[in-house]
């Protein structure tokens, strides 16, 4: 077991603040903006659509969602272009893959509850 010694109690080792950054990072940036992006971008279609709001206005939202979230790209694709070197392109991040397994076969639909309901019993 390895004990890490501090110089003193007050400066910790930044580990715990670097997480916590990241993880609002990833927060922000991630399914919450994506979701706030998505509610933003529909609200302001029915207000164009009713007359509410100018084209241009709600065209400036679209393009400020479509900034907000490719931001890594385009942050990546500056510091790409910025260097000179010719350095081959970054990718964005992409999200962890989930296994797609596949499904259990479906029962057959040969059964039909309401097969009997329009005759008559006599």
């Amino acid at each position: 077991m390895a004990i890490s010694i501090q110089s003193t109690l007050l400066e910790p080792d930044g580990s715990a603040t670097t997480d916590a950054v990241r993880w609002i990072e990833g927060l922000l940036m991630g399914e919450v903006a994506l979701a706030l992006c998505v509610i933003a971008v529909a609200l302001i279609g029915v207000m164009m659509l009713g007359g509410r709001l100018p084209v241009r206005d709600g065209l400036r939202v679209v393009l400020g969602c479509a900034v907000l979230l490719g931001a890594p790209v385009i942050a990546a694709g500056f510091v790409a272009g910025g260097g000179g070197s010719g350095a081959a392109p970054v990718q964005p991040p992409r999200l962890p893959a989930q296994a797609a397994s596949p499904r259990d076969p479906l029962p057959p639909a040969d059964h039909d509850p309401y097969a009997g309901a329009s005759l008559r019993r006599e």
